[in-house]
């Protein structure tokens, strides 16, 4: 059955709110996805093998965002069944799935994107459903 759909994401978690006519069900996806580590200039040990002790930039970026892709996939498993989806969060997670989504062929499904800062899970909810009714 399609439903609409809404969710809330950053980097680290996944607030995916599924609308039902009696009771909202909510699903949370974690990414687990850590800070990537920065080289700081007293982090440095000036020795011969320096350059081992640390991951490079590159391939800390080329892990980071392979993290992430699999996480936006798992995201996009959830809701790839959807009549509509709306997409809300703070930072740049939630264009980076659009990305995955039109990717997926799944872009035209996107009916919003809106920049919102923290909330709650019944505000999320909340918000999704004011969103579908109006």
């Amino acid at each position: 059955m399609k439903s609409k759909v809404g969710l809330w994401i950053d980097h680290r978690k996944a607030v995916i709110v599924f609308l039902a006519d009696q009771k909202d069900e909510i699903k949370i996806i974690r990414s687990n996805v850590e800070k990537q580590k920065r080289r700081s200039a007293t982090s440095r040990s000036g020795g011969p093998f320096e350059s081992q002790a640390v991951q490079s930039d590159d391939r800390q970026q080329r892990g980071f965002t392979g993290h992430l892709s699999n996480y936006y996939n798992e995201v996009i498993s959830c809701i790839r069944d959807a009549e509509s989806i709306l997409i809300l969060g703070p930072g740049e997670a939630k264009g980076q799935l659009r990305e995955h989504l039109e990717h997926e062929r799944l872009g035209g499904l996107v009916v919003g994107l809106e920049t919102v800062d923290k909330m709650t899970e019944p505000q999320i909810a909340a918000k999704i459903r004011q969103y579908f009714l109006d």
